[in-house]
């Protein structure tokens, strides 16, 4: 039995989601996989920042849906996707929590992609960008 506790971001796990103000692509195998103006960028504790991309921006028929779940006390049970293009380097290299806990909840509907997985995350400044 998996511990599935609640736990707060605060001063020693701090958590904060931001809207991004650069355009962030994401390829693999020469196909663009997602395209966005409207990633959130999350940044948790040590960890390096992760793009949380809206699944509209998101092509979804290159995704195949995986058993594979996980489960993060501070942002809750994740699901998990593969990237068809990229075989077994790409298995389970999408994640997405379709209910997070309310500290992340504007996180739900988007997707997140390892960038060990893919050929690139890319960031590129966006002309039209503003920040809220």
């Amino acid at each position: 039995m998996s511990d599935k506790s609640i736990k707060i971001p605060g001063p020693d796990h701090p958590i904060t989601v931001e809207h991004n103000p650069c355009r962030v692509v994401v390829t693999l195998a020469g196909k663009v996989i997602a395209d966005s103006h409207d990633a959130l960028t999350l940044r948790e504790a040590s960890y390096p920042p992760v793009q949380y991309i809206p699944r509209r921006d998101v092509e979804m028929s290159l995704l195949q849906r995986t058993d594979h779940t996980s489960h993060c006390p501070y942002k809750g049970d994740a699901a998990y996707y593969s990237i068809i293009a990229g075989g077994e380097r790409s298995k389970n290299a999408v994640w997405t929590y379709e209910a997070p806990n309310a500290a992340v909840s504007n996180i739900k509907d988007h997707l997140a992609f390892y960038p060990d997985r893919v050929d690139g995350i890319e960031e590129m400044a966006s002309p039209e960008a503003g920040t809220f």
